[in-house]
């Protein structure tokens, strides 16, 4: 229920690699998920599946919540088909189912005040219509379902708990609009969550973009966020009695962008992360009275992720994104000096939380070989605790190949970076194929996490794979992150094409075999690399990517679409449209030479079926050799394993085909 602070890019298609090998006719195969259509896609062999087994199984785990007076928490990891709940009593322990549904839950907050139960969200067939759930603690993950705190089809964005009180702020909108013109706002309720019926509006907000809500500690006041583009937000304050508000950060030519608000211990202040005069989002303190903005961590040139401080207010934890690598601070209130830096395993962190005891901080980690676990800090001692423990596979993930960061010069000499994971040269000689995985967002960016299935790709097939932050990704400063917007979008294709260059000077990869691969947004860029450089790539996999901005943006849901046009453009104008039109790969479909593999959840509301449709239907009709997934209970990727297994094992036969010929 905590808003999403990084695109889903890397983190859903990351596990949909794949493996070598194809079926003959002769060989069992394995039956298709019953939601799945297929076009033109081969039968998958049973000896295939077998033989990738042991790569399909992992299971990261993700922190949810602490008990309010427990040191006890809920965590997320895969149940048979899907993430689920589960309790954790202690370091070590078991895991406790706690829910057991047919489709993924993330996330859960316990109730604050005495932890008698717990809220989750969950959506349905991936449609993101999220809606928030009670369950009271202790009963079983097959009792009967829990009750619905908040209305029906609407879409939760956010959460906020009010400590003192036990009620909980959400913020709705609603969902099934698609009209290019729709006006819509949000909604933003107060209830009791043993009393759904009763809840109170506060206000309607206009627009989709706000969230990041967050009560004082006397519940009397709210900070929340609006949310304009990745590089323009502002902070509002509410008065949580009468939902009056006041919009605290000045609108100005000079565009600010803030995060992970939150209010000082003596509700004097608010801490937060700001770019203001700066390349990157480093860690402020506001004060209320004077809206004047301290610096924190002027000596930090990085972006600064995640924020949270502890109940008493005297410890702040917060996490820096180092080129892509996640480093742990904490720093004093009182003093604002920092305290001596945990010592975590190198990798990526998720979520950091503190408990209501404000010496322990939970995190989620994850690293090239180990998928995402959950860890405590003690602040009074310094120590690392282990929560979570992943079983024991037959895979050694000790032997994980770990990336190294590489930089090539684009087309303008602007420096590109990006992870190059290769496999072990004395049992891989010579020149290997490559494929290049472009994250989603476009304001995401690629880390040096854990890789899951893809592994086998390394590990067993001897690919090099490239994870690119081309201009657009975030991590980098606000300039870099401004550079593909509106009609610059094509640069960033460049980037590709660059790395592309940069591939046939290196000794050990092969250029005459590159593949390209990605998802949601990488998915369109996979489409325009097509286009654009169809005689420098072997094959390309495009998962829910958009094919043209004009029909995407007339067509996702009306909740997300200004947030949307204000990155890509508004398709309203007609100078914009042209140019839109011109660019679309659906439009310049004739010009793609390779065999491309179009996946889409049917219930997406973000990018839209109809995307993948009319690139299939044009890829088609030119004779070019196109394969087509259609998942009809996903939406924005496959999140249910029988489906994301299939794809791999399909993937797999798709690449053995075209690109290790």
């Amino acid at each position: 229920m905590r808003p999403v602070r990084r695109p889903l890019g890397l983190t859903l298609i990351a596990s949909f690699f794949i493996a070598a090998g194809a079926a003959t006719a002769q060989e069992a195969t394995v039956a298709p998920p019953s939601a799945m259509v297929l076009e033109n896609v081969p039968p998958v062999s049973a000896s295939l599946a077998k033989r990738v087994e042991k790569y399909n199984e992992f299971k990261p785990t993700s922190y949810a919540a602490w008990h309010p007076t427990k040191l006890e928490m809920i965590v997320s990891r895969r149940h048979n088909n899907t993430p689920q709940l589960f309790r954790v009593a202690k370091p070590g322990a078991p895991l406790e189912l706690l829910t057991d549904y047919a489709e993924p839950v993330r996330s859960a907050q316990y109730e604050p005040r005495h932890g008698k139960f717990y809220v989750f969200g969950r959506d349905s067939g991936g449609n993101e219509v999220f809606r928030a759930y009670r369950r009271d603690v202790g009963a079983k993950a097959a009792s009967a379902d829990a009750v619905p705190v908040t209305p029906d089809n609407r879409r939760v964005q956010d959460t906020a708990w009010a400590k003192k009180s036990g009620k909980l702020l959400y913020v709705t909108v609603p969902v099934g609009r698609q009209g290019s013109n729709d006006q819509i706002s949000s909604t933003i309720s107060i209830v009791d969550p043993m009393q759904p019926e009763q809840a109170r509006v506060l206000a309607e907000l206009p627009g989709g973009g706000w969230g990041s809500f967050a009560f004082s500690h006397d519940d009397k006041q709210l900070v929340y966020l609006e949310y304009v583009s990745a590089n323009e937000t502002y902070l509002w304050l509410m008065d949580a009695a009468t939902g009056k508000s006041r919009r605290l950060t000045e609108k100005g030519s000079d565009k600010v962008a803030y995060g992970d608000p939150v209010f000082a211990r003596d509700g004097k202040g608010i801490y937060t992360t700001s770019d203001r005069g700066s390349e990157f989002r480093r860690l402020v303190y506001i004060d209320l009275a004077s809206s004047k903005e301290t610096v924190l961590t002027p000596q930090i040139e990085w972006d600064i992720d995640e924020i949270d401080l502890s109940d008493d207010g005297k410890l702040l934890a917060f996490v820096a994104n180092e080129d892509g690598s996640s480093v742990l601070r904490m720093m004093r209130t009182g003093d604002r000096k920092l305290v001596a830096q945990p010592k975590l395993p190198l990798g990526v962190i998720g979520s950091v939380e503190w408990h209501n005891n404000s010496r322990n901080l939970a995190l989620s980690l994850s690293s090239a070989r180990s998928p995402s676990e959950v860890y405590s800090v003690d602040a009074k001692t310094g120590a690392v605790t282990r929560w979570t423990q992943h079983e024991k596979m037959e895979v050694d993930m000790n032997r994980f190949v770990e990336p190294s960061l590489v930089r090539w010069k684009s087309f303008d000499g602007r420096s590109i970076s990006g992870f190059v994971y290769r496999p072990d040269a004395s049992k891989f000689p010579g020149k290997r194929p490559v494929v290049i995985n472009i994250h989603g967002g476009p304001e995401g960016q690629s880390t040096p996490g854990f890789l899951g299935r893809g592994n086998y790709y390394t590990d067993e097939m001897g690919l090099i794979v490239i994870y690119p932050n081309v201009r657009g990704s975030t991590g980098y400063g606000k300039s870099f992150l401004k550079l593909d917007n509106g009609k610059l979008r094509e640069d960033s294709v460049k980037d590709i094409g660059a790395l592309m260059d940069w591939i046939a000077t290196q000794p050990d990869m092969d250029a005459s075999r590159v593949a390209v691969f990605g998802g949601s947004y990488g998915g369109y860029m996979t489409l325009a690399v097509s286009t654009m450089y169809p005689e420098r790539i072997a094959a390309a996999v495009d998962i829910v990517g958009i094919s043209n901005f004009v029909t995407f943006l007339e067509r996702t849901e009306s909740y997300r679409r200004d947030l949307r046009r204000v990155e890509y453009g508004d398709e309203r104008d007609p100078d914009m449209r042209k140019w839109m039109e011109a660019t679309a790969p659906a439009n310049n479909a004739a010009k793609i030479k390779k065999p491309l593999f179009v996946v889409q959840g049917k219930n997406d509301p973000r990018v839209p079926w109809q995307e993948a449709d009319q690139m299939v239907a044009t890829v088609k009709k030119n004779g070019t050799p196109v394969w087509y997934m259609t998942a009809n209970d996903e939406g924005h990727g496959f999140g249910k394993k029988a489906n994301a297994d299939y794809l791999f094992y399909s993937t797999i036969d798709f690449f053995n085909t075209y690109l290790l010929k």
